[in-house]
C-alpha cells in the first residue's frame, strides 16, 4: 500500500508513546496518576455546558459552517483581544475561527509555505508545527531556545525563511516572552518577508508577574498571525474552538484555504465560543485551581531532586533532571511510583535532560502524587 514517505518516516507521535506506556502500567494493575499529557481535566463550566445545549436546541437545521465563521464568534474574539491585550481587531477581516489551535498550527505551512519552502520552529517545542511543515513539503529549520536567556530564542538570519513559529507562553518550557522581544521578532520577519506565527494557547495561565503579552500587541501586524484556543483557557479541549487573528492578508488566505480542508467549528460550538470569550470568571477560577496544584506539586518535585528550569506560565512545570537521563527517570517513576511525566527528549534533543509535568489531575490526585514522591526517599 503506498503511503506518504513523510508519514512512514516519522517516529510515533510522542504522546502516543506516553499513552501506551501508561496503558501498559495500568494493565499490570498500577494506580497511575497521569502528569504527562497536557489535556485539561477541569470540569466544563456550567455556563458553557448550558450555552452549548441552548445552541444545539436552537439549531433545527444544521448546515455546513462557512469558512469565515459566525460573526458573533469573530466579534467576541475581537472584543476579548481588545480587553485583554488592548489591541483593536476588525472582526470581519482580521479574525477567523479555528478548530482549536492544533489544526491551524499543522496546516498553516500549506497556506504560506508549501513544497520547497523553509519553516523555522523553536526547540524544544510542541512538535505539530514541524510535522505540519514536513507534510506540506517544506524544510524545517530548528531554532534553539536559550535556557540561560529565559528560554527565548536567539533569532536567526531569516533570509529564505518563509514562516517562523513562536510559542509563548511556551510548551514545554512554561516561559513567557516580553513584548519587546515580540516587536523585534515581528520587525525581523517583516524585513525578511517572513510570516511570524505565534501559538498563544496558554496566554491565560500564568502565576507570577504581569499577564503574558501577545504578538497582536505589536505596533505593525504586517505578516503576523496569532493563534488562540478555548481548550486551556476555558477547559474545553473537546469543543475544539479557537481563532487565528492578525494581518488581514493572512486571514484572507486562510479563508480561501479552509473550505478545502473542512475545519471550521460547528455553528453550535462557535456560539458557545462567543459566550466563553465574553466571560472571565470561569477563566480566573481555573487559573486558581492550577495555582493550587502547582503549590502542591512543585515543592515535592524539588524535594525529589529535580531542579527548576522553566518559566511561570502554562499548566506545565519544566524541570531539570540531575544526571540528565530524563527517559530513565520517567520510566522509573512510572514503575515505582505510578506517576507519568513526559521526558524532555520527547520534544527533541534540545529538551533532553528535563521532564515536563502537567498539572492536569485533580488537586486531590496532585496531593497523592506529592505524597508518593515524598515517600520515595
Amino acid at each position: 500500500m503506498p503511503l506518504s514517505p513523510v508519514l512512514t518516516g516519522l517516529r510515533t507521535y510522542p504522546f502516543v508513546r506516553l499513552t501506551e506506556a501508561r496503558q501498559a502500567a495500568e494493565a499490570r494493575g498500577v494506580d497511575v496518576i497521569d502528569l504527562g499529557i497536557g489535556e485539561p481535566r477541569e470540569p466544563v463550566p456550567a455556563l458553557l455546558r448550558d450555552a452549548l445545549a441552548d445552541a444545539v436546541r436552537a439549531e433545527e437545521v444544521s448546515p455546513y459552517p462557512l469558512a469565515a465563521g459566525l460573526p458573533e464568534l469573530r466579534e467576541a474574539a475581537a472584543a476579548w483581544v481588545g480587553r485583554r491585550f488592548g489591541a483593536a481587531l476588525d472582526p470581519a477581516t482580521e479574525v477567523v475561527p479555528t478548530l482549536g489551535a492544533k489544526e491551524l498550527i499543522f496546516g498553516l505551512a500549506q497556506v504560506v509555505a508549501g513544497p520547497g519552502a523553509r519553516v523555522a520552529v523553536t526547540v524544544p517545542g510542541y512538535p505539530v508545527a514541524a510535522r505540519g511543515a514536513l507534510f506540506a513539503g517544506a524544510e524545517v529549520v530548528e531554532v534553539p531556545l536559550d535556557p540561560a536567556g529565559g528560554w527565548l530564542p536567539e533569532l536567526p538570519d531569516l533570509s529564505g525563511v518563509d514562516l517562523l513559529w513562536l510559542n509563548f507562553p511556551g510548551n514545554p518550557t512554561a516561559a513567557t516572552a516580553p513584548l519587546s522581544f515580540l516587536e523585534e521578532a515581528a520587525a525581523r520577519c517583516r524585513a525578511a518577508g517572513t510570516v511570524l506565527a505565534c501559538d498563544e494557547a496558554y496566554s491565560e495561565l500564568w502565576f507570577e508577574g504581569a499577564p503574558p503579552a501577545s504578538a497582536l500587541q505589536v505596533a505593525d501586524r504586517t505578516g503576523v498571525l496569532a493563534v488562540h484556543t478555548l481548550s486551556k483557557r476555558s477547559s474545553v479541549p473537546g469543543y475544539r474552538c479557537g481563532f487565528a487573528a492578525g494581518d488581514p492578508e493572512l486571514v484572507a488566505a486562510l479563508k480561501r484555504f479552509r473550505p478545502n480542508a473542512g475545519v471550521t467549528p460547528q455553528a453550535f460550538v462557535q456560539r458557545t465560543g462567543a459566550v466563553a470569550y465574553g466571560d472571565e470568571a470561569h477563566v480566573a477560577e481555573a487559573r486558581e485551581r492550577y495555582r493550587a496544584k502547582r503549590e502542591v506539586l512543585l515543592p515535592a518535585l524539588l524535594a525529589a531532586g529535580l531542579e527548576p528550569a522553566g518559566g511561570p506560565a502554562t499548566f506545565f512545570l519544566w524541570l531539570r533532571v540531575p544526571g540528565g537521563d530524563d527517559e530513565a527517570l520517567a520510566a522509573r517513576w512510572l514503575d515505582e511510583l505510578g506517576l507519568v511525566v513526559t521526558p524532555g527528549s520527547f520534544f527533541g534533543p534540545a529538551g533532553a535532560g528535563h521532564v515536563r509535568v502537567a498539572l492536569v489531575p485533580t488537586v486531590a490526585r496532585c496531593e497523592e502524587a506529592a505524597a508518593r514522591l515524598g515517600s520515595s526517599g
